[in-house]
């Protein structure tokens, strides 16, 4: 193998390297597979032989070789393509050598890249002992009872291979955690030793190739032109990544909230407008959300971010990712629900409106919860603390939205029982008027007077509701009222004139006919009840009706001389200007009989 190389070589195979670890999860394309297989035709090299980890020395050599593979396949060519996919199955071998479950998921492809480099680094620089010293699958299976190959390390050093004993890779020997946590620290202490010129073949340079250039040309030409003092790296970054990592995380701010803002702004305009408008709106959400993803590729192949800064940024990235997800997801139960509603068959603001309304959400919600806990879980966070933080969450929600909660009870036991609909006149309370919104927290209802009353649903689930909207018909109960000295005959034609009137009336139904009934005597007037019923119960068209049979009823009266009586009031004055009370005295029979002037002189000690 070539050990002298171009001042050039290195900027490249950095931008490789790194590249080739971001391919290591995708999945790969048959079209990328059959790539892999002409490049090894030609080239010798192997690019879908899996990684050998059925022993310490088998997982050894199958870690060196994969990275001493990759070097080669560099330096094989002048002009490397970053995102050539034949490095992808021969990056994967090199990370399956590593034991990466305790890694957070989403970290795990940039923990195992960065791992791998500075692994490479110390093997490269210490004694390995010799190849028939290390366990191998033959020593391990004829090991005897009280031998235990399960743990092995490199002499003198702290770098473990073990066997996993549970999971899906039970019985594979891996890099333990501790080695993949601690290869950082372990580049730092034999950093300053030389490369070993014996045992198998070293690679020079992965680490400072993997952090010198930025992985783009075109960013790598204008780093290359500025000032010395940007090259500088401070806290694990050069200034220039700083202000690039800066300028990316501003610019991401700033489109996710015009992005925001724009789609909020258009929705309120569209939702009552058109449904198709307004589930286009939902565009401008997802480009919000694909905001962290790109943030992601910038920091990772433009500014070439590596260690504490990359997990944070990344880390960060995917959690404002979850949380866009969060939000298309509610929005996305907002728009089905329109569009389901926008059917001809259901009413806009009706019940069945609002029971859908409440159904997608509470699906967009159930959705959400399980984005969370899959993103949480992702993100590395313990099922049981999402559930934990979850049920405290919900527990904070709950009594800091007592009320809230209640009205949307309330809400779920109108939607279930249906007392009333959006366009129905109804009496509550003091409250006479028309349903206009059945909302999740309260009912809107307009007024006979014009004004708008709205009234929380828990109050409206434990109030007695007066249906008038759903009556069908209008009934009136009305009496006449004619003098006391009106003939027997006269009555009988004013009873026979009012059911003439109302014999097959308008609005009338056969099953209720119109009744009148000379039914009672009153203290001043003969009393004639009458009840009719008028269908449809149109209130202005019954209102219509009453007077044209009034009118009838009048000119009925009239022709046959039949009076209506009149209320009498009877009213006791006194004499004089002077305000006093009017004094009244009961007197007897004979006393009315007898003349004022008998009475007048009557002597005062007789008795009545």
């Amino acid at each position: 193998m070539r050990h002298g190389y171009s001042t050039q070589r290195p900027n490249r195979l950095a931008r490789v390297w790194f590249h080739a670890v971001r391919g290591a999860l995708g999945v790969l394309l048959v079209t990328a597979t059959l790539g892999h297989v002409a490049v090894a035709q030609q080239s010798g090299h192997q690019p879908l032989k899996p990684a050998d980890t059925s022993s310490p020395s088998a997982t050894l050599r199958s870690f060196i070789d994969s990275c001493n593979e990759v070097y080669e396949m560099i330096l094989a060519e002048d002009n490397v393509k970053r995102r050539d996919p034949k490095f992808e199955p021969v990056i994967k071998r090199i990370l399956d050598c590593l034991e990466l479950s305790e890694v957070p998921q989403y970290a795990r492809l940039y923990a195992g890249g960065e791992a791998a480099v500075h692994l490479k680094e110390v093997l490269d620089r210490i004694e390995l002992p010799p190849e028939g010293e290390i366990p191998d699958a033959e020593t391990i299976a004829s090991a005897g009872p009280g031998e235990d190959f399960s743990v092995w390390r490199i002499p003198h050093t702290r770098i473990t291979i073990a066997r996993v004993e549970e999971g899906p890779r039970r019985g594979e020997y891996l890099f333990t955690a501790d080695t993949v946590r601690l290869a950082p620290e372990f580049y730092e202490a034999v950093k300053q030793l030389p490369y070993r010129t014996t045992g198998p073949e070293v690679s020079k340079g992965f680490r400072r190739w993997y952090l010198s250039e930025p992985g783009n040309e075109t960013v790598a030409a204008v780093v290359h032109s500025l000032p010395a003092w940007c090259a500088k790296r401070t806290l694990g970054l050069a200034v220039w990544q700083w202000i690039g990592l800066t300028l990316t995380v501003l610019i991401g701010i700033a489109v996710m909230l015009a992005a925001y803002r724009i789609g909020r702004l258009l929705a309120r305009r569209t939702r009552d407008k058109s449904v198709v408008q307004y589930c286009v709106t939902l565009f401008f959400p997802i480009v919000a959300m694909f905001v962290p993803l790109v943030f992601k590729d910038v920091a990772l192949e433009y500014l070439t971010i590596r260690g504490n800064a990359l997990y944070i940024a990344t880390f960060a990235a995917n959690v404002v990712f979850l949380l866009a997800v969060l939000i298309v997801l509610a929005g996305a139960g907002s728009r089905i629900a329109e569009l389901i509603i926008s059917s001809p068959r259901i009413h806009p603001r009706g019940l069945d409106a609002q029971l859908i309304r409440i159904v997608c959400r509470l699906l967009s919600f159930v959705a959400a919860i399980v984005v969370f806990l899959e993103g949480g879980k992702y993100l590395g966070v313990p099922l049981t603390t999402l559930l934990a933080s979850a049920g405290v969450g919900g527990l904070a929600v709950a009594l800091a939205a007592q009320d809230t909660l209640k009205s949307l009870f309330g809400s779920m036991m109108i939607l279930l029982d249906k007392p009333y609909r959006a366009g129905e006149r109804i009496i509550v309370a003091d409250y006479d008027g028309v349903v206009e919104e059945i909302g999740l927290r309260s009912t809107k209802i307009r007024l006979l007077t014009g004004h708008m009353a709205s009234i929380p649903n828990e109050d409206m689930a434990r109030s007695r509701i007066e249906n008038i909207g759903r009556r069908p018909h209008i009934r009136r109960i009305t009496d006449l009222h004619v003098p006391l000295d009106t003939p027997r005959v006269k009555i009988e034609k004013a009873v026979e004139l009012v059911r003439k009137a109302l014999e097959n009336h308008e609005g009338m139904e056969p099953d209720f006919p119109p009744r009148v009934y000379f039914n009672d005597f009153n203290p001043d007037s003969f009393n004639i009840r009458i009840i009719y019923w008028y269908h449809p119960p149109n209130y202005w068209d019954f209102l219509e009706f009453s007077q044209k049979l009034n009118f009838e009823i009048f000119r009925a009266f009239e022709d046959q001389e039949i009076q209506f009586s009149l209320p009498s009031r009877i009213t006791y004055t006194g004499t004089g200007s002077e305000q006093r009370p009017l004094e009244l005295k009961m007197v007897s029979e004979r006393d009315r009989a007898e003349p004022v002037s008998a009475r007048t002189a009557r002597p005062q000690g007789d008795g009545a």
